[in-house]
């Protein structure tokens, strides 16, 4: 739905949703993903090892989280074997996901993701998502650096989250993102577990 949506307010109310579909925990590995990028940056995967397709699933299961701790167990395999060993990790990956699923990774892993969620979008669809100002976002931004963390702290906290300052420097909340790299965590499965959910799902808009 993102990459069809051409009018500006109604891509920015799609990204949204899928924000606010993926929650706090979740929420930077959306803002990457939505965003074209991948929180790993690089993993070792080219066209040959996405060559031939992959047969597709009948039913979506694949969480962002599973995409994610897939893609970084693909970028970890090094060393003798590791170009057999890393295709055997995309085919698992890829035969999990459905025919609409399998599109998005491709556009993901190949840097061709086109859906126009550039930016400044993203930061006006994190603040929509999370009902805060627009400015408040922006200035978070500036202090953290990383739009993932504060989506993540937007999310949980609403304004005075994500507009705080703890004393390192960073927006508040942003400590409550167990793991994070770069502007994105992992969602630990204990913790899914502990909401009682699978994770959000895969947006293949």
């Amino acid at each position: 739905m993102v990459a069809t949506t051409s009018a500006r307010l109604a891509k920015i109310e799609a990204l949204a949703a899928a924000l606010r579909a993926a929650g706090p925990l979740e929420v930077p590995i959306a803002v990457a993903y939505l965003s074209g990028e991948l929180p790993q940056r690089q993993i070792g995967v080219g066209w040959a090892a996405l060559r031939g397709g992959f047969p597709p699933a009948d039913t979506p299961a694949l969480t962002l989280s599973d995409v994610d701790s897939g893609f970084a167990a693909i970028g970890a395999v090094s060393g003798k074997g590791s170009t057999a060993a890393r295709k055997a990790l995309v085919s698992e990956l890829f035969g999990r996901a459905t025919a609409d699923e399998q599109q998005f990774l491709y556009g993901l892993l190949s840097g061709e993701l086109r859906q126009g969620a550039l930016e400044g979008v993203m930061t006006e669809a994190v603040a929509r998502a999370a009902a805060v100002p627009v400015a408040q976002v922006r200035r978070a931004m500036m202090l953290r650096g990383a739009l993932g963390a504060v989506a993540a702290a937007a999310l949980a906290g609403g304004a005075d989250r994500a507009g705080g300052v703890r004393p390192g420097g960073g927006p508040a909340g942003a400590a409550d993102a167990r793991g994070q790299r770069g502007g994105y965590h992992r969602c630990p499965r204990q913790d899914r577990r502990r909401r009682g959910g699978g994770g959000g799902r895969l947006e293949v808009g």
